[in-house]
């Protein structure tokens, strides 16, 4: 049974070996100890690829805030994932991640208003309290000998439902929805494409987001959703991005909604249900802090923004160099490849004491999970605090004992920290 859930560094790295291209090791959990030696030995690093220029690996947290707050310095425009896009199909593929500037602000405001912490405590809350009761509920139900997989009963079936609400569309939709997120999101992972995004039968894809055919499919289901709406006065996403204007005056074209819609499928679901699992994962291999949070519940909602910093449910997010500049000692020329690894960031020793460690009762948790509080900060960071917070106050106390009972299976991707398989068995409370 696999023990190694990620709360340390399982083997050693000497700058020589890190190579943060090779997509097995993280698939095998062994992302964090090459962060380390990079964080200790060459914080700005030049690393190689197979299939593309190299890129600058940013570890150190002061020097990864210092690119994600200068989008001048440091533009989203050339895209933000490894992958080099042709630039005559950067217009066709661009979504509002790939945007800076008063743009990209417009393209922000237009749901903006959605995910404010007290719009979703007044339309949310008690939908979403409700919500993981009945997500509990099924796995009990469904699980009598208390055996199930983790990552298919709770942490994937909630934040889902909560998108299909979002989106306004069937509960029965939903694992459609999930595929085609697994499919574009993990599209370096055979388990969830059949178009790895490192084949060369990918070529033909790629004027498609991801290089996956499956994102054709999604625009097709956004725009049959949204044509349905147009003129309407519903309140959902798809509603306010059929009939909403964005603030610069320029509307939004075919194009624009298929991106926007495609990126709302992955972020609305995958991010928070890696980061529910990877804290589940965290609880269970440092049971002093499933302890510690079961005695005290309010120290779930002081403790979650540390429960988030462990967990980083995105290891990284590129930026390319507008000009030639120096970083961490290094000479960044224009044009670069520049990655935040946040997964770093968030495990630097000289920010956080002990990082490798969970402690629930840390103060003054400045991780970089959803982007600090740079231009690109995730749009949807307080949705997705309010659904783990419900999720553990509703989950904990109803758990006497949880244990794997089986391998932990990662997804095979340097961009999403990703769990596939997590089986355990729960003794509940009576």
């Amino acid at each position: 049974m696999t023990t190694d859930v990620g709360a340390a560094p399982s083997s050693e790295y000497t700058l020589e070996d890190v190579d943060l291209a090779n997509l097995d090791r993280f698939r095998d959990n062994e992302g964090w100890a090459q962060f380390a030696a990079l964080r200790a030995g060459d914080p700005v690093h030049w690393n190689e690829e197979s299939d593309g220029k190299g890129f600058w690996a940013v570890t150190k947290y002061d020097d990864i805030w210092a690119v994600d707050k200068d989008s001048e310095t440091f533009t989203s425009e050339k895209f933000v994932n490894l992958e080099d896009v042709d630039d005559d199909l950067m217009d066709f593929r661009r979504s509002m991640l790939e945007t800076d500037g008063a743009r990209h602000t417009a393209l922000r405001k237009l749901i903006q208003r959605e995910f404010s912490p007290r719009n979703l405590l007044k339309n949310y809350e008690a939908f979403l309290r409700e919500l993981t009761k009945n997500t509990i509920d099924e796995a009990k139900k469904t699980s009598p000998d208390g055996e199930f997989d983790f990552v298919e009963k709770i942490s994937a079936d909630f934040p889902i439902q909560v998108l299909a609400r979002l989106l306004d569309v069937p509960r029965d939709h939903t694992p459609q929805l999930i595929a085609w997120g697994n499919e574009m999101v993990a599209n370096t992972d055979p388990d969830y494409t059949q178009h790895l995004l490192d084949s060369p039968e990918s070529e033909k894809y790629r004027h498609l987001p991801f290089r996956s055919p499956t994102v054709q499919d999604v625009w097709d289901y956004g725009r049959d959703l949204r044509d349905k709406r147009v003129g309407g006065e519903g309140k959902d996403l798809v509603s306010i991005l059929a009939n909403k204007m964005p603030e610069d005056g320029l509307p939004l074209s075919d194009q624009d909604f298929n991106n926007y819609f495609s990126l709302l499928v992955i972020a609305g679901n995958e991010t928070t249900r890696h980061a529910i699992s990877q804290i589940m994962l965290g609880l269970i291999a440092q049971p002093d802090q499933f302890k510690l949070l079961k005695e005290d519940p309010s120290l779930i909602e002081s403790g979650l923004e540390e429960l988030l910093r462990w967990a980083t449910p995105v290891y990284h997010f590129r930026r390319t160099a507008t000009k030639d500049v120096e970083l961490g000692g290094k000479q960044i020329k224009e044009g670069d490849k520049v990655v935040m690894w946040f997964g770093s960031g968030n495990r630097d020793e000289d920010v956080f004491e002990n990082p490798n460690k969970i402690d629930v009762t840390r103060k003054n948790v400045d991780h970089m999970t959803f982007g600090k509080g740079s231009p690109h900060l995730c749009l949807g960071n307080n949705l997705a605090r309010l659904e783990i917070r419900l999720l553990l106050e509703e989950l904990l106390p109803r758990i006497e004992k949880i244990e794997l009972v089986g391998d932990v299976k990662r997804v095979r991707s340097n961009f999403v920290n990703g769990v596939k398989k997590f089986p355990v068995k729960v003794t509940w409370a009576e």
